[in-house]
């Protein structure tokens, strides 16, 4: 790889490093202000709005200038959401103008890779970003408990009586001008970033004609026997992983009687977990037997129901670990099947841009259902409770649905599974792997390390073309 190659994964880091630091920071930002306590899964709702919104226009945007260039647009744009929130903006704005720059920075991210190298490279090059960013998102998460943790705070207030005298604002502007400055040395790099040479007209740019293609898109894949159960499955699946985050915290405080920047430590506990359970799927389960882990979702939901009596630090960490992995080995299959599916049918970027927008519908639905639930001052285990239910109650139906398609459409399902165990490797007998499959429709790393990625950052972080 060359010089080029290295600036890219330098500005994917800083960016990736900065996102993963900035939720904390806001939600202390919101605490300080005494802000309701629904504020805080508000802040999700916002960032992710724009994810939906822009769904269908995104991909236009990213290939209508230098990928580079849409890059320091985005970052920019983020740094616009950090100044807004130091200079005293009500954190829920200025989160999703971050959201916004989030959504447009999306599907350049890795769009500029295949520009750039040749497709011999792409395997090792994805490894990289990906590598890097779980990376980021264990640094990012720890860092941003850290910033808001009581010594860093001192240290804050320390440089703010030295250089000003008396303190003149709130200590954790600090904090957010730290990460505002991550997200400028992304910038910086994204300046640095070669041309590829590739000519950037956009095929379509009438609004009209996108908004009715990405329609059609939708309505395609939701019809499709096997495309509906693993849309269903990863569209409940990232809803209740976004409202898992914030359930998270607020267990760890009140049942284990931890501070927020301490509690962000279970979220790195957490992502072990799902790495491990992620390892296991991609090694174990066959891409035609994908629809057969749904049964992992619903003993998800047992599992999480098992945060209730639980008041220690230690069963805790064990707890997240398990649920984590169950998490991982649940996601991975599904989620192969569900990108072979969309690839069969409409092309990977059409697909993973209409996985996107049902995604991130449905973390917006349930932030939306936990918010109420915050308002109503409803206590954590209760809120546990009902999540958990709603887990074991939602799979089970969609297990129902499944067995329903099987009665009555079993020779075209079988026909389907069929082609995806045989697709692009017909010299191989015997079932393939969910590793396998995703080699041929995703470079390899990304068989398991990609799903921890999106799990804890989001369907909204995935590419929208490749």
């Amino acid at each position: 790889m060359d010089r080029g190659f290295y600036i890219i994964m330098a500005a994917q880091f800083f960016s990736a490093l900065a996102d993963n630091a900035l939720l904390i920071t806001a939600i202390a930002m919101l605490r300080e202000i005494h802000a309701p306590a629904e504020y805080e899964p508000l802040l999700k709702l916002f960032f992710t709005f724009s994810y939906v919104a822009l769904a269908a226009f995104v991909g236009a945007f990213a290939d209508s200038m230098p990928k580079g260039r849409v890059m320091l647009i985005s970052n920019t744009i983020k740094v616009v959401g950090c100044l807004m929130m130091i200079a005293g903006a009500n954190p829920l704005y200025a989160y999703a103008v971050v959201g916004l720059g989030a959504a447009a920075y999306s599907p350049a991210k890795y769009g500029i890779l295949t520009e750039y190298l040749p497709h011999s490279k792409l395997v090792i090059a994805n490894s990289w970003i990906e590598g890097l960013t779980v990376g980021a998102i264990i640094i990012g998460t720890m860092a941003g408990g850290w910033l808001i943790s009581p010594y860093v705070q001192e240290s804050f207030h320390a440089i703010d009586a030295m250089l000003f005298g008396e303190l003149a604002g709130s200590l954790l502007d600090y904090s957010m001008g730290a990460i505002a400055g991550l997200y400028m040395i992304a910038a910086l790099f994204n300046l640095w970033v070669p041309d590829t040479g590739v000519d950037h007209r956009v095929l379509h740019s009438n609004p009209w004609f996108l908004v009715r293609d990405f329609a059609h898109c939708v309505k395609l894949l939701w019809l499709d026997k096997l495309g509906q159960i693993t849309l269903a499955v990863t569209t409940l699946f990232w809803g209740a992983g976004a409202t898992l985050q914030y359930i998270m915290l607020r267990w760890a405080e009140t049942a284990l009687s931890i501070r927020l920047d301490q509690a962000t430590y279970l979220q790195g506990i957490f992502a072990a977990g799902v790495a491990i359970g992620a390892v296991l799927a991609g090694k174990l389960i066959p891409i035609d037997k994908s629809v057969r882990v749904i049964p992992v979702g619903i003993a998800m939901g047992l599992a999480a129901l098992l945060m209730i009596p639980v008041h220690s630090l230690i069963p805790a960490a064990v707890l997240m670990v398990v649920v984590g992995a169950m998490a991982g080995f649940f996601v991975v299959p599904m989620n192969a099947l569900l990108q072979h599916r969309g690839h069969i049918l409409m092309g990977a970027g059409h697909s993973i841009a209409v996985q996107n927008f049902n995604e991130n519908l449905g973390i917006l639905v349930m932030l939306a259902l936990y918010t109420l639930m915050v308002s109503a001052n409803l206590p954590v285990w209760l809120v546990i409770a009902m999540f958990g239910t709603f887990i074991i109650v939602s799979m089970y139906l969609v297990s129902r649905w499944h067995q329903f398609n099987m009665r009555e459409h079993k020779d075209e399902l079988e026909r389907l599974l069929d082609i995806a165990a045989a697709a692009h490797q017909p010299q191989h007998t015997g079932h393939q792997t969910t590793g396998q499959m995703l080699k041929e429709y995703l470079p390899r790393p990304r068989t398991m390390v990609r799903n921890t990625v999106r799990f804890i950052r989001g369907p909204g972080r995935r590419n929208k073309r490749r």
